[in-house]
């Protein structure tokens, strides 16, 4: 039935088939059952290797293109291994707690918006997580916001604004990592070519909240949360300036262009160090929390939240989601049903700001349908990938392009999964914070200003390309 002689091309609506599959699996799954994406994912995979098979493809070729899939992941799962290695040893050696009690120092009533985005952004920045920079921080602040009399909706705007700029520039993120290995480059290229653009829409963002600090609230209130939450620090952890040397030691990695396994590993090794020195640690406890996570045990529910985390075992809800998405990816890539739906939509594409467009668009969609900030930042970056290639455009233009739209609006979507977690957590409407998320909405509004204009629109250079690419990068 499905056997046919001739290899050929699949029809247009035969790779729709595939597509829609897989989206309605997941909205199934996600939206009306409340259950996890895995197995819908599995469908879809089968589904698309039955049509790459009716279209002639053999069991190896199909076979091939899903092994493909995942080898191109490869790299992207060590580093997500190893930032959950590295999440575990951070805190347990009193690197993020520093950094966290430096960011609730700072902490002003008199600028309460551009505090709490700077707060939430260094918190998002340290821990690589919006979600658990909402769920902690961000709760306390909703708390003071009220206090002082600002709007709850302006409150969780602000606060969504700084954790989701933390965690799209922070190395520990694990979209932040997904995203370049889409597109086919590496992590630190990355974070680089997104501070122009992301660099433009927080300071807008914080501009707006400055001003907005003028017209709400106002008076004394007490910082009791935010106090308690620093004495925990204190009490529980050595913080101390010398605990900043693990994430000095990453960013100079980054600025010397070094190789992000080797970066992080580092950072890894400079914080046990830390560990052993300053906060009795043992080498059977690195080892656990390496593997396990670190589990706080404060007494203080805010801070136990926040800093019990991290752990090999961590990543890996994450890393089973990418080898899915990546299995999917990889069968309709290597049938040309992903090729002969790009090749739809790149018609419309005749020029670099029309074909960022299409990718910020796809992302977009691909949040409101498919309801996970993965799934669209895998979509985005598998689909584009070869285009921006055939148009001399380097991989870290497709790359920004994807994160400063699917890994912030995922929040600004009610049936997304991000949406239906912040809305919950903050106790506060999608639709209603979602005005006040300035830094979500203006990423892609940004991108697409930048796309439109040409400013750091780089061109393909292979003398720039890291080695990563070549391990990263889509098959061809």
């Amino acid at each position: 039935m499905f056997a046919s002689k001739t290899q050929r091309e699949p029809y247009f609506w035969e790779a729709m088939i595939s597509l829609f599959s897989l989206v309605v699996g997941i909205m199934l799954s996600i939206v009306v059952y409340g259950t996890d994406p895995h197995i819908p994912m599995l469908l879809g995979v089968l589904v698309s290797a039955i049509v790459g098979y009716r279209a002639g493809y053999s069991w190896d070729v199909i076979q091939d293109g899903m092994l493909k899939g995942i080898t191109n992941s490869l790299q992207a799962i060590v580093i997500l291994l190893i930032i959950g290695i590295l999440i575990g040893v951070w805190i347990l050696s009193g690197v993020v707690p520093t950094l966290l009690y430096y960011g609730l120092k700072i902490l002003s009533p008199e600028i309460f918006l551009p505090a709490t985005v700077v707060i939430c952004a260094i918190t998002a920045l340290a821990t690589g997580t919006s979600w658990g920079t909402t769920g902690t921080i961000g709760v306390a602040l909703m708390g003071i916001g009220s206090g002082l009399g600002f709007p709850l909706p302006l409150v969780a705007g602000a606060v969504l604004s700084g954790a989701y700029f933390g965690d799209k520039m922070s190395p520990l993120s694990d979209t932040t990592n997904l995203a370049p290995a889409m597109a086919g480059t590496d992590i630190y290229t990355h974070i680089r070519h997104m501070t122009y653009t992301s660099g433009v829409a927080i300071t807008l963002t914080l501009v707006i909240e400055i001003a907005l600090g003028f017209m709400y609230g106002g008076g004394e209130e007490n910082l009791a949360k935010v106090q308690e939450i620093i004495a925990t620090l204190e009490r529980d952890f050595t913080v101390g300036p010398w605990h900043l040397i693990p994430p000095v030691l990453v960013i100079v990695c980054a600025y010397k262009k070094a190789p992000a396994i080797p970066g992080l590993v580092a950072g890894v090794i400079a914080a046990a160090i830390l560990g052993l020195v300053f906060e009795g640690a043992t080498y059977p406890k690195l080892l656990e929390v390496s593997y396990s996570g670190y589990a706080a045990n404060t007494g203080v529910e805010a801070v136990d939240t926040l800093l019990t985390k991290g752990g090999f075992t961590s990543m890996l809800y994450a890393i089973s989601i990418v080898i899915c998405a990546m299995m999917f990816g990889g069968i309709m890539e290597g049938t040309h049903q992903l090729k002969v739906i790009v090749d739809k939509i790149l018609r419309l594409a005749t020029s670099n700001g029309s074909l960022i467009t299409s990718t910020v668009l796809t992302c977009l969609g691909a949040n409101l349908v498919l309801c996970d900030q993965y799934m669209a930042i895998v979509m985005g970056g598998r689909m584009y990938a070869q285009a921006y290639r055939d148009r001399g455009l380097h991989a870290k233009n497709l790359s920004r392009a994807v994160e400063d739209s699917a890994t912030v609006t995922a929040n600004l979507v009610p049936w997304n999964s991000g949406g239906v977690y912040q809305a919950a957590t903050l106790g506060v409407a999608t639709i209603a914070y979602l005005p006040f998320a300035f830094f979500c909405w203006l990423s892609p509004l940004v991108t697409l200003i930048f796309g439109w204009t040409g400013w750091t629109i780089h061109p393909l250079d292979k003398a720039d390309e890291p080695e990563a690419v070549a391990e990263t990068a889509p098959a061809e």
